[in-house]
């Protein structure tokens, strides 16, 4: 296994390990790595230590090759309260991903927290649900970088038409970038990626839904190494999918992802 999803090169610019290959080929990454590299670079930019990134919204605009990447950083609204910041990200020439992240100021004093939902799930010694195909397709890159504990799926809605919630704890086996604890948001950019896989409602090997984005927005910081994702993945007859995600870390709910996803047959 790799020590680590990237290679740093120089400034801004990073190779792309075999950690880093996602299901659908073996010559393009999974987007949670790059996602997760792109919410790095929206952190650090121009930092304000007075702000935290609460919400990005990544748009992935072809397959990220495995190989060399750069990212490029602007503030597209620099201020005091809130700051907005965009990366995009390069490969071979070709701009491959858009990033934008809203930098929030935190509060000088208490805000009342509103929970979303009920607390997760509690983390098992090993998981016991039934695992998605796609997940055991390829024992090796991406998916084998990550440390996943599928739950038992939820009975109440058995029809195959209906989406259905399926869960799964997860936490990396190796870091983003050697060397470096990666930040909160990174963190859940990394997994929140396979909230499709997740709640994979059709067969991989008789289709495909790959996601064009991804959105993630975080009300507070998840803390630990464990999230659980809580997925449900809705498809639509002209090819068009959304998955919804719950993000949870052992103390509760902590953030919500989206993907639109592109579905059809193989």
């Amino acid at each position: 296994m790799d020590s680590a999803f990237y290679e740093p090169t120089g400034q801004d610019t990073y190779v792309a390990t075999a950690a880093t290959v996602g299901p659908w080929s073996l010559d393009a990454q999974h987007g949670g790595p790059p996602s997760a590299l792109a919410a790095r670079a929206l952190e650090r930019h121009e930092a304000d230590e007075r702000q935290r990134l609460a919400r990005v919204a990544v748009d992935i605009l072809r397959p990220i090759p495995v190989g060399k990447l750069s990212v490029r950083t602007r503030l597209v609204r620099p201020g005091r309260r809130i700051t907005l910041a965009e990366a995009v990200m390069e490969a071979d020439g070709h701009e491959v991903m858009h990033a934008r992240g809203w930098r929030i100021e935190r509060p000088a004093g208490d805000v009342p927290e509103i929970v979303d939902g009920a607390s997760a799930a509690p983390l098992p010694a090993a998981g016991n649900g039934e695992v998605p195909s796609i997940f055991t397709r390829e024992p090796e890159g991406y998916l084998a970088s990550i440390e996943w504990r599928f739950l038992p799926q939820d009975a109440i809605a058995t029809h195959a038409r209906y989406a259905q919630v399926r869960a799964a704890w997860t936490r990396p086996r190796i870091p983003l970038l050697p060397d470096e604890e990666p930040s909160p948001m990174s963190r859940a950019l990394l997994v929140a990626d396979s909230g499709s896989g997740v709640s994979a409602a059709l067969q991989a090997t008789e289709f495909i839904f790959i996601n064009v984005d991804v959105t993630v927005v975080l009300p507070r910081d998840p803390a630990g190494d464990w999230l659980l994702l809580e997925a449900a993945t809705t498809v639509g007859s002209d090819g068009a999918g959304l998955a919804m995600t719950r993000l949870s870390d052992q103390t509760g709910p902590c953030g919500r992802a989206w993907q639109t996803l592109l579905v059809a047959p193989r």
